[in-house]
């Protein structure tokens, strides 16, 4: 074996950004993005990209320059995938759904030289400048581009630029440089509040690279896709399928609101033939009203995570013409690392028993090099029974390089090289895997996570609240939704309506609306152990038995208002 070859001229890293280019010389003219009216074909993508990066290089973007973008599932969010990483800086999208504190954080704490914002989100994004222009620390402001609606102009101007004016200024033919390392960083993510402050997640183009071919396969998506972006590319980058669709020289049909209105007419009109989502969406889907629905005339792939969908609904959304797989992931894996790959033999079962069998989160994603359930006191695997529980833990490239500015947080999420979820579960005798419970109870509603301590530390600063706990409540739509149990000071017996609606209306103003409790209940103390912990398995059991008053949908499921006001912003 001596004389095995030692050169490796041949090298190269492993980048997603070669799926674009390959994509404009083997599909240059099949379209590439759908929205609404406009539509461009990979060809065009390809350029766009290039003439944006090209700007980026102008604007003094340099190597792990962060670029961050608060946008919904519009072409210009797609672009940048491509084009952030092509100027050689790291994309940081942001989750729309957060609140302007938040948003102020993640652009402090990522050192964001740029945020592009969408012309839906102006107030949301000045509101959040001005929290970082009243910071008394040291920080250079980003340059703020508003990104106008392609498909009906309004004309916002937030700062200097607008980005379709930057990709009329690049240049087309800008020639990226080439990757040299495929352990840097592509994009930077942040949880979404499972501590009092998000972490900062940083993928490598390697686990991206790998994280997207092992989705494409694993999902079994076969060339031109038709793909709906019903799930929010900025939950891990859209799960990879930002990339995944050019890897398929696919079509990407882009959606502000997903509303049942707008997904059923887009699957009608453009025959999609994939789609993600959380579960949350299934009900929408189902709840539809008449004048919102369109048959289906083909079946529709679904990839679904988050909550494990109650096999009842699985069932549910394949009689309307929905083919479900279910997959489990986090942010720190790069979006799925489980996937509910079907057997064949399954397919003899009743349908209830197949429900049941895709509600698992199944077995890990080829680009993972291995996943397991292990006791984490002796790090040994637990049997292969369905009963005995520990804790998911995965290995492999795909996983986070590690938490941004964040040594001690990154240290403590592994063990002996595995990567710990913090989730419980159990493996079937056929080795699938599947959650049984969520460690430090976590709330999942919407796909959005929500620590319940940090619910709770915002319900004690109120003035009328002596002690407070928050769990997960059943929710017709959200699937999850926070339910307050509260100790009052004031124990008289005041109407408990008007006093619901005070502390509701209080985490309103201090939370991001996802984070509200839907419910508040007040008990004259909470229940406790022996040694004073507070025992949420008792209100998680009271909590079953609530009915949430909210009956509508969600506004962020109907069409738009009025446009927000606009305030113009300086760039320092």
């Amino acid at each position: 074996m001596d004389h095995l070859p030692k050169c490796k001229a041949n090298y190269v890293p492993l980048t997603p950004l070669n799926f674009l280019s390959r994509a404009a010389s083997a599909y240059a003219n099949r379209t590439s993005i759908i929205y609404e009216r406009t539509r461009f074909t990979w060809e065009q993508t390809y350029e766009r990209c290039r003439r944006l990066a090209s700007s980026l290089r102008s604007l003094n973007i340099v190597k792990n320059s962060v670029v961050s973008v608060l946008a919904p599932n519009i072409p210009a969010m797609y672009e940048m995938h491509f084009a952030v990483p092509m100027a050689g800086a790291v994309l940081n999208a942001i989750n729309t759904r957060l609140n302007a504190k938040n948003i102020a954080f993640i652009l402090r704490h990522s050192e964001a030289k740029v945020v592009f914002v969408d012309c839906q989100f102006v107030s949301l994004a000045s509101e959040a400048m001005r929290l970082l222009l009243g910071d008394s620390q040291t920080y250079e402001i980003p340059l703020v581009i508003v990104i106008d609606d392609v498909d009906s102009p309004t004309g916002v101007r937030l700062g200097e630029l607008e980005y379709e004016e930057l990709i009329l200024k690049g240049n087309p033919m800008f020639v990226p440089d080439e990757i040299q390392d495929e352990w840097d960083p592509i994009t930077l993510n942040y949880t979404s509040g499972t501590t009092s402050d998000p972490k900062g997640v940083v993928y490598s183009h390697r686990g991206a690279y790998l994280s997207t071919l092992s989705l494409i396969l694993g999902w079994e998506m076969g060339t031109a896709p038709v793909y709906l972006w019903s799930l929010p590319m900025f939950h891990c980058n859209g799960w990879t399928f930002t990339w995944g669709v050019a890897a398929r020289g696919g079509t990407n049909v882009c959606l502000r609101h997903t509303t049942a209105y707008d997904m059923y007419r887009n699957i009608s009109l453009h025959k999609v033939t994939h789609m993600c989502c959380a579960p949350i969406l299934f009900n929408i889907l189902l709840e539809a009203k008449a004048h919102e629905r369109q048959k289906i005339v083909s079946t529709v792939q679904i990839l679904t995570g988050g909550a494990p969908p109650p096999a009842s609904l699985l069932e549910k959304m394949e009689h309307l013409g929905f083919h479900v797989t279910h997959a489990y992931g986090l942010t720190e894996a790069t979006g799925p690392a489980l996937v509910c790959e079907w057997q064949s033999e399954w397919n003899h079962l009743p349908q209830h028993e197949q429900a049941n069998i895709k509600a698992r989160q199944g077995i890990s994603i080829l680009g993972l090099a291995d996943a397991d359930v292990k006791n984490m006191e002796t790090m040994t695997s637990v049997p292969h029974d369905g009963k005995t529980m520990g804790e998911i833990v995965l290995r492999g490239s795909s996983i986070m390089k590690g938490y941004f500015k964040g040594e001690a947080a990154t240290s403590k999420a592994f063990k002996d090289g595995w990567f710990k979820t913090g989730d419980v579960g159990v493996i079937h005798p056929d080795g699938y895997m599947e959650i049984k419970d969520r460690s430090k109870d976590v709330i999942i509603s919407g796909g959005e996570n929500i620590s319940s301590v940090e619910v709770e530390n915002v319900l004690c600063r109120h003035p009328k609240v002596l002690d407070a706990a928050v769990v997960a409540m059943p929710h017709k739509y959200w699937g999850e939704s926070p339910c307050a149990f509260i100790v009052a000071k004031n124990k008289t017996g005041s109407d408990q309506d008007a006093e619901e609606a005070d502390i509701i209306a209080y985490c309103r103003k201090h939370l991001s609306h996802f984070m509200v409790p839907k419910k508040v209940e007040f008990l004259p103390e909470l229940p406790r152990n022996a040694t004073g912990k507070v025992l949420k398995e008792k209100l998680r059991a009271i909590a079953q038995n609530f009915v949430v008053r909210e009956t509508k949908k969600s506004s962020e499921f109907s069409h738009p208002a009025q446009p927000p006001q606009i305030l113009a912003l300086s760039r320092l």
